[in-house]
């Protein structure tokens, strides 16, 4: 019996070690068919039920995936390389709250698992949860000091709440551990261009080209630093991945993009547009979107404001004092917080969606009981979230800068919560404004309306009409500043934009671009250069083509 025993074991070792090649080797089905018949043979044995869910992962099976790993879990409750195994397909599933579940259960059993932390990490980066995605990025490079990419997710953090010191020390030894490291090249780039450097930027930008010739992302990104000239190697290379039927939606998109860019600096406006609107008809169609969406939101916001209970009756006394800087995308925001956060007294935040993300769940929570009435303790709730958010930004500053445009849409909220806040509001020629979003490309989800001329005509009406409303409802306490006057007379609306924000004259401001702060938008180029006029009527020169955007909004 012994023997026998000793002959299963052997058998058993044999075929696990020859399926374990198979799979290694990329002949997943053949290893699948030989795990099959193990499994059968020996249905309590974990390390099975474990090899066969990466069978099942390896070709997309994810549920049965799942499954086994489960069952591996079952019969070993301390299988930390099961639980991990199941949280990396419940990830690529999309499922992010079993994968944390799964990541932790692998931790828990097993602290010393650098991959665990790593994918952990990614998860709560792309949740917003930075102190807790550095906590678990920094763990895994501990316990692997040679994990290129953990230290590039950990870039990613330090790049999110804007130390880009640290970003950048870290994406830079990525890529020193992993010599063919495309992504952390790119974010690189990316970090250098908040930076301000948009040399160093374009070098990383093409290094990451060089490497993966196809990198639909890293052609847009140094599109936006680059100037081209006849006969440039990029736009042919592009020319041809366009050619290409496997693509996806969203690097035919990057590539459309990146295209239209090439053709504005060579002056061919027939390719320029054919390449643009292309983009944005793509973009459009994976988008759901109609203005009328829009037009519901601005109304029910206006219902919380129908009467004068929505306010904040006692206040604690502010650590920092906010200045929201809000108004349609691309219409100057970036230039008017550089100038601001260039006083002495101020820091500048950039665009932080976090009082967006606090009030939301609470205006859907009164929508849904139909009550549009907020008491006085939640007013006093969305007042001390918002300033224990703000936390890691400051230091001895005074002021802080938030520039999350969109903002404007939740005016109200904010007054309710902080009267003694400041706002800005960017006032910009509309077709200047319309003609630089519909040849941007953003790369989030926001904006949807972003990607179609009359879709970007109605949706800047309806802004125009909500900005009107809050003026009425709240006269004197939003102040609104003209783009184009602004690049006229610098030094005179400079003087009336920090007298309205209580800030004493700074001669820093007037030489804003002067100033290292890490800058997020597309605009990071733009305001390191000095004050120039004549942006606003760029449009011009390509009337024709923009004649349904330009009737639309007449």
């Amino acid at each position: 019996m012994a023997e026998n025993n000793i002959e299963e074991i052997l058998f058993l070792k044999k075929e696990v070690n020859y399926a374990v090649k198979l799979l290694t080797n990329g002949q997943t089905n053949e290893a699948l068919k030989i795990v099959e018949v193990l499994v059968n043979k020996f249905p309590n044995l974990p390390l099975l039920y474990n090899i066969r869910g990466v069978c099942y992962q390896t070709i997309s099976e994810l549920e049965n995936a799942i499954d086994d790993f489960s069952q591996a879990t079952i019969l070993k409750s301390d299988y930390a390389e099961a639980y991990c195994n199941l949280g990396v397909t419940y990830q690529e599933k999309g499922d992010l709250e079993n994968a944390i579940k799964a990541y932790k259960n692998a931790i828990v059993n097993d602290n010393n698992y650098p991959t665990a932390h790593n994918n952990l990490g990614k998860i709560f980066l792309v949740h917003g949860e930075i102190d807790s995605s550095i906590k678990h990025l920094e763990c895994a490079i501990k316990l692997k000091p040679d994990f290129a990419d953990a230290y590039n997710n950990l870039g990613s953090s330090f790049l999110r709440i804007n130390k880009l010191n640290d970003a950048i020390k870290s994406y830079k030894k990525a890529t020193t551990l992993k010599l063919d490291f495309a992504v952390a090249n790119n974010n690189l780039g990316i970090a250098y261009l908040r930076a301000g450097d948009s040399k160093l930027a374009s070098t990383f930008f093409e290094n990451a080209i060089t490497i993966t010739p196809g990198y639909a992302t890293a052609h847009h990104n140094l599109s936006g630093v680059k100037v081209y000239k006849e006969k440039d190697k990029q736009v042919n290379l592009i020319e041809s991945l366009l050619i290409e039927n496997n693509l996806s939606h969203r690097d035919r998109i990057y590539l459309n993009f990146a295209l239209a860019k090439a053709y504005e600096d060579l002056g061919n406006s027939e390719e320029l547009f054919k390449h643009l609107n292309e983009g944005n008809r793509i973009r459009k169609k994976e988008m759901s979107y109609s203005i009328s969406d829009s037009e519901e939101h601005n109304e029910i916001i206006k219902l919380f404001f129908n009467s004068n209970n929505n306010k904040l009756t006692h206040r604690d006394s502010l650590p920092i004092r906010p200045i929201f800087i809000v108004g349609m995308p691309r219409s100057g925001t970036s230039l008017v917080e550089q100038i601001i956060s260039s006083h002495h007294e101020v820091y500048g935040a950039g665009e932080l969606n976090n009082f967006h993300n606090i009030i939301m769940p609470i205006i859907e929570k009164h929508v849904i009981n139909e009550n549009y009435n907020l008491k006085n303790g939640e007013f006093a709730l969305i007042r001390k979230q918002y300033l224990n958010s703000l936390v890691r930004f400051y230091k001895n500053e005074k002021v802080i800068t938030d520039k999350w445009t969109l903002n404007f849409k939740t005016i109200g909220f904010i007054l309710s919560a902080f009267p003694e806040a400041k706002i800005v509001h960017l006032k910009r020629d509309a077709r200047a404004t319309c003609w630089s979003i519909y040849k941007h490309f953003f790369s989030d989800e926001g904006n949807r309306w972003a990607y179609d001329y009359h879709d970007l005509a109605n949706f800047y009406k309806s802004y125009v009409g909500l900005m009107d409303y809050w003026h009425n409802l709240y006269p004197g306490k939003i102040y609104d500043i003209s783009y184009e006057d602004l690049t006229s007379n610098q030094e005179k609306e400079t003087q009336k934009l920090l007298k309205y924000c209580d800030l004493d004259w700074d001669e820093n401001c007037l030489n804003f671009y002067t100033n290292s702060r890490g800058v997020k938008t597309a605009s990071a180029v733009q305001v390191r250069k000095k004050m120039y006029q004549g942006s606003s009527d760029a449009w011009r020169k390509y009337s024709e083509h923009l004649k349904p955007l330009l009737d639309a909004l007449k």
